[in-house]
């Protein structure tokens, strides 16, 4: 059996991060979160088949023609029109019973394990608090009856989580599937047509499900990956660093004298911690990062050639490749008023449920000495701040 992994999309709910880069190529606990989602299914399937639009060189070039020995496949979705329309450009690619996954969110062992084991056509449900904010079903036993999209009266609290046992029978579901309102062909609709001369066997999970959409769902996703790291040292360790709890240092990076490591933290190869640096919570210092003297990283992600320099501060944060914080650069993560940080997403102004959230960056930005940025303030890819700002608001490149 093998999985066909929808990432074909560009995730602009992620922006700016995804400005340069597919959604699921977004790092998360030191690797992408497609990578998680194949290290997962792997024990369950043969190969992949991975959906690819986007972007789509950047997915083929991470990896390759294989991953742990399982062959994957590409197949192109050159305009995304939908999940339906997506799983669709794989039929050339499945012969019988096939999983699909996306590529963007996190899975778990238990959810795929139950899935991949039923027969026909199955698809995973969760109950949820607020089930008028997804698409829900109406069952029988284990029978699902209807599906309804975000509906005022919810029926139940079971939630369609997108993901799916499939037999070759849905492709033949799917050339009869009509556009949505949205202009999409939706895999859901295809399945109401299965209901009734397939079956479609409901699979309740009732375990953790991180559905990464939006970019502070990037850090408590990595939080919680990050729980189960196992401390492991293979990189330079100076004289007079300290580092406790779960520390990975891989071959090639380095820790200096007098910093102070509290994991969970994960410092990847070619990356330069210190002198007398902090870095502590749910953290990743990606490839070839450099932190500078005295300065504090905390619940942050920061991805490849990133630099922040000496006296700095940035915490719970995103920050692209290639950004690099002047000398001085301050990042705030808490509202004087106690309220939870709101941030821009595609426009609107969204309420994040979080206390603490600091600053999402774009590639290849670069903050003057002594900038301060405001709690849930975006910089656009590119973008440049002055010596001694101060950035209230979103700000882009000029």
């Amino acid at each position: 059996m093998k999985a066909v992994v929808i990432a074909a999309g560009q995730g602009t709910r992620m922006g700016p991060l995804t400005d340069t880069r597919p959604k699921p190529l977004l790092p998360v606990a030191g690797k992408p979160i497609v990578e998680h989602v194949l290290e997962t299914a792997a024990p369950y399937v043969d190969g992949f088949v991975l959906v690819v639009g986007y972007e789509a060189n950047q997915l083929k070039a991470h990896f390759g023609d294989s991953y742990r020995g399982l062959p994957i496949e590409y197949t192109l979705q050159e305009d995304q029109l939908g999940t339906a329309h997506a799983i669709a450009q794989a039929r050339e690619y499945v012969e019988g019973p096939f999983l699909a996954l996306n590529g963007d969110v996190h899975l778990t062992n238990g959810l795929i394990n139950d899935l991949a084991n039923e027969p026909g056509m199955a698809m995973t449900v969760m109950p949820v608090e607020n089930p008028q904010e997804y698409g829900v079903i109406e069952r029988e036993d284990t029978q699902i009856t209807d599906i309804i999209e975000k509906p005022e009266n919810p029926p139940s609290n079971l939630a369609n989580l997108g993901l799916y046992r499939f037999t070759p029978e849905i492709f033949d579901y799917i050339e009869k599937t009509e556009l949505s309102e949205r202009g999409e062909y939706e895999i859901t609709d295809s399945l109401e047509m299965a209901l009734d001369e397939e079956g479609v066997t409901a699979v309740e999970y009732d375990g953790v499900w991180l559905d990464i959409g939006r970019p502070w769902e990037l850090l408590e996703a990595n939080a919680y990956l990050l729980e189960d790291l196992e401390h492991s040292l293979a990189g330079t360790i100076e004289e007079g660093a300290t580092l406790k709890g779960s520390v990975r240092v891989e071959e090639g990076a380095r820790v200096r004298d007098g910093a102070y490591i509290e994991g969970p933290v994960i410092i990847q190869s070619g990356a330069d911690v210190g002198p007398n640096a902090y870095v502590r919570g749910a953290t990743v210092i990606g490839p070839d990062v450099r932190i500078g003297n005295a300065v504090e990283v905390k619940n942050s992600i920061l991805m490849a050639d990133t630099a922040v320099g000496h006296l700095s501060y940035v915490g719970d944060s995103v920050l692209g490749e290639r950004v690099n914080f002047g000398a001085g650069t301050k990042v705030a993560n808490l509202r004087h008023d106690d309220e939870t940080v709101r941030m821009q997403v595609k426009g609107d102004l969204l309420d994040t449920g979080r206390r603490k959230l600091g600053v999402v960056v774009g590639d290849g930005t670069k903050t003057g000495i002594n900038t301060s940025l405001n709690a849930g303030v975006t910089l656009g890819t590119n973008t440049r701040t002055g010596l001694g700002e101060a950035v209230t608001e979103d700000k882009n490149r000029n």
